[in-house]
């Protein structure tokens, strides 16, 4: 379900691998459709000028990295749950935390951007500062983490259960 940095592995759901499986598939199907688009548009004329020769080069730029993006990610994807324990935060684990100064607990998954489409919950990455801080953590373990603006944040364990999605 999420990303593990030691071994370069994402874990994900049948339903998320079949999903991207299928979006790759259907990038490649459309490769024939996207040089044709581009061709088209460079018979309109001046290539300086022709926006829409420019916007079909740019498209296809943009589905070419998509492409290649999941190729790798599918290449090491490992299909089913990540290898985790109850009461110890990880990838594919839902947790519910509670930040130093709030009274109020948030919940979410460490997972991968790949598991937000299809989870229906809130998603954060094992590689973001909360998710690297949380790893490893067990129930009632605080940790620290830097955020993005350079503020030190405290947040504590409440909870953590595997994600049955």
């Amino acid at each position: 379900m999420s990303t593990t940095d030691d071994a370069n592995v994402t874990f994900l759901t049948q339903e998320a691998y079949d999903r991207l499986s299928k979006e790759l598939a259907e990038l490649i199907a459309n490769r024939p459709a996207m040089a044709q688009e581009i061709n088209d548009r460079r018979e309109e004329g001046d290539l300086k000028e022709n926006g829409g020769y420019h916007a079909a080069r740019e498209e296809q730029g943009k589905q070419e990295g998509r492409i290649v993006q999941l190729q790798s990610l599918l290449r090491t994807a490992k299909v089913g749950e990540a290898p985790v324990s109850d009461g110890v935060a990880g990838p594919g684990m839902f947790v519910t935390v509670r930040f130093d100064g709030d009274d109020e607990e948030e919940s979410f998954l460490i997972g991968s951007r790949e598991e937000a489409d299809t989870a229906g919950v809130e998603v954060y990455s094992s590689a973001s500062p909360l998710g690297q801080a949380l790893t490893g953590k067990r129930e009632g373990e605080t940790a620290e983490y830097e955020t993005p603006n350079g503020k030190t944040m405290k947040v504590t364990l409440v909870d953590a259960k595997p994600f049955a999605g």
